[in-house]
């Protein structure tokens, strides 16, 4: 008697593009409570509510699922840092210490997905190059660090505008680390990791707007 409504179920939610997210949704979950290595393929069926073979459709294996979970990632990511990087005029220090900001409230929220977006699996190693479902996050930190350029009137060339954003990232994600893995409490316990982004990043901009256009 109930194994037809759940088939239905499944066949309904294929139809409509629901299965693949559904399964997504399920190992992330998973993934947060035992981490990448504590389930299986058929616990993220069960969790999903859906059959055995079903993900099949979708996933060669299991270690695809987990790929899907990081990548899925950055697409969160991103809606996090456009929001805040919008709350503030264009091009303002506020502007992208907000993004900083978002950035470390992202990871925090989300410690395992993030570490999994950055090759912290063996399903989602990528050569040490950005995994192409990355760059849209990066996108959206070149455009305030170009409107940041055009705010303080230096005409920047996309070197300088790429090698700020990669200093900037580097605040951000290396502050983001050091929160995850608990380093902060070791050596400086009581350390706010929003200030620190925020000092750091207005710092950095200080300095690249006092020095112009010098390398």
């Amino acid at each position: 008697m109930n194994e037809q409504p759940q088939t239905e179920g499944v066949r309904k939610g294929y139809h409509h593009g629901a299965l693949k997210e559904a399964l997504i949704d399920a190992a992330q979950s998973l993934i947060a409570e035992q981490g990448p290595e504590g389930f299986t393929m058929a616990d993220a069926c069960r969790a999903a509510g859906v059959s055995t073979a079903a993900p099949y459709r979708h996933f060669a294996d299991r270690g695809a699922l987990v790929e899907a979970v990081a990548l899925q990632g950055f697409e969160k990511l991103a809606n996090h840092l456009r929001p805040a990087r919008d709350s503030h005029p264009a091009g303002t220090v506020e502007s992208i210490v907000a993004m900083g900001r978002a950035y470390i409230g992202f990871a925090k929220k989300e410690p395992a997905q993030f570490k999994l977006m950055f090759g912290c699996h063996p399903a989602v190693q990528t050569d040490g190059q950005p995994p192409e479902d990355g760059k849209p996050c990066f996108m959206v930190l070149l455009e305030a660090v170009a409107a940041w350029f055009d705010r303080v009137g230096e005409t920047a060339s996309e070197q300088r505008i790429l090698d700020t954003a990669l200093m900037l990232w580097t605040i951000v994600h290396g502050t983001a680390y050091l929160l995850l893995d608990n380093d902060f409490d070791a050596v400086a316990p009581g350390t706010d990791a929003d200030e620190v982004v925020s000092r750091a990043t207005r710092a950095l901009l200080s300095g690249l707007a006092a020095a112009g256009g010098e390398t």
